[in-house]
């Protein structure tokens, strides 16, 4: 049995462990089913980034009416559009495998592997032991029990990106964030979409206004039933037929289309690991228990990412494992800081979040609640966005941002102003002492703040 320094499980932002690990002398091993890169360039963020782009683009054309522009897209190369996205991940795929294959002291072993004693791991029947263990081996698509899910062909956020057909209709069960970035996407390229969502509201966990203006625009483009829960699929022919219920009236609605996409949340991958064998615990939903460390149950075993499923993100688990190298190193160990974790949502519009929503804040803290919508300033004049807006959450005790929300073009790009100020423990002030320049959208921001008013309480 091979026996190694740093046992490293996973590669994406696990990748930063195993760097920092061979810079520092040790001896590491990689263990990873593939895609190698991770969930974010092979399957996430980075795949539905190069989609959503020209998405954008065509959803502005088909809006360029309100300017007096009259315009109409011929053709849209859909084959092309997914071929490029394929060839760009491959190119960064083979350049990761090209450094590992030329780096020193590190052994890669591609497979899917599992614990099958402490600190040690079992792939394609080789076992290796690893001294120090890190636990980055993301999560996958839950498939919900829904009668006859099973008995038809239906896509992930991983499947979808194989197609090369574009779907002339297209079903998608859940209403979170891959659902919404995908639901824009496939709506623009002129697929005909509907969205199935259990839940009341679009990405729940946002602001409600920033829900319910999200729903309203969406709904412009492509059906959209919110509290109705998926209750059965079955084959109708060459097409699938869903049918749903609404969670409230009991109101049953039939939807056919030709593909269906499950999206309807994630799972950690810690059951395919077997991290009990190692004695890792976990809690009722199967995520890896870490301490404010990322220590798991286990001494000198490390977990962060989707794994541990606090922040699934990649910005996220590239700080965890800089917080997590430093604790597995040196005795005095730095908590992990989430202080100013930023999000954002490419749907159209686009959303972007940092801190607590009003709810959250209210119960903790005697705050003042901002909004501005983007035509408060005169470049959102310009660009005719009439229901756009960002609101801001502060304390009133020590004027500290505690949120900042924004939904609306550039949303993702505008909230790093405060995202900045966040992250330095600095107060709202901070924002107005730079100039912002005029007349651009980032005046928007101080326009905000200086709508800050006392919070009612509308919830």
């Amino acid at each position: 049995m091979k026996k190694y320094d740093v046992l490293v499980i996973g590669s994406g932002a696990g990748m930063n462990i195993a760097s920092d690990a061979l810079s520092s002398g040790f001896k590491v091993a990689i263990v990873d089913k593939g895609p190698l890169g991770g969930t974010c360039l092979n399957l996430g963020c980075i795949p539905s980034k190069l989609l959503i782009f020209p998405a954008d683009r065509v959803t502005e054309i088909e809006n360029s009416k309100k300017f007096g522009i009259e315009t109409n897209i011929t053709k849209i190369y859909f084959r092309e559009i997914m071929e490029r996205m394929r060839s760009s991940i491959a190119e960064d795929r083979n350049q990761i495998r090209e450094g590992i294959k030329h780096a020193k002291n590190l052994d890669f072993y591609e497979g899917i592997g599992h614990f099958v004693e402490d600190y040690t791991i079992e792939v394609d029947g080789k076992k290796i032991m690893g001294e120090k263990v890190f636990i980055v081996a993301g999560a996958r698509p839950f498939i919900p029990n829904v009668k006859g899910l099973e008995t038809v062909d239906y896509l992930t956020n991983e499947t979808i990106l194989e197609l090369d057909e574009l779907p002339k209709s297209l079903v998608i069960l859940g209403g979170g964030y891959i659902a919404c970035e995908f639901s824009h996407f496939l709506a623009a390229m002129g697929s005909e979409v509907t969205i199935i969502q259990r839940n009341m509201k679009l990405v729940a966990n946002e602001e409600p206004e920033i829900s319910d203006l999200l729903l309203k625009e969406m709904s412009k483009r492509m059906k959209v039933y919110v509290n109705t829960e998926a209750i059965e699929v079955s084959k109708e022919g060459n097409l699938i037929k869903v049918i749903g219920k609404n969670k409230k009236t009991g109101k049953t609605i039939e939807v056919i289309a030709e593909k269906i996409l499950v999206a309807s949340g994630r799972v950690p991958n810690s059951d395919l690991l077997e991290v009990h064998n190692s004695g890792i615990e976990t809690n009722e939903r199967g995520f890896i228990k870490v301490n404010e460390y990322l220590e798991t149950s286990k001494k000198n075993i490390w977990a962060f990412g989707d794994v541990i499923g606090k922040y699934m993100l990649r910005h996220s688990a590239n700080k965890e494992a800089v917080y997590a190298w430093h604790n597995s190193l040196h005795r005095k160990k730095v908590p992990m800081d989430y202080n100013a974790m930023p999000h954002a949502i490419f749907s159209y519009p686009e959303i972007a979040s940092v801190g607590m929503t009003e709810r959250e804040a209210r119960n903790k803290h005697k705050i003042l609640v901002g909004f501005a919508r983007y035509n408060s300033v005169a470049k959102g004049i310009a660009m005719l966005e009439e229901d756009s807006f960002a609101k801001a959450i502060v304390n009133k005790e020590d004027n500290k941002i505690l949120g900042f929300h924004i939904i609306g073009p550039y949303a993702s790009i505008l909230i790093q102003e405060v995202i900045n100020v966040m992250a330095n423990n600095m107060e709202m002030n901070a924002i107005f002492k730079g100039t912002h320049i005029h007349p651009a959208l980032t005046e928007l921001i101080p326009s905000t703040f200086s709508n800050l008013m006392e919070s009612k309480d509308n919830f």
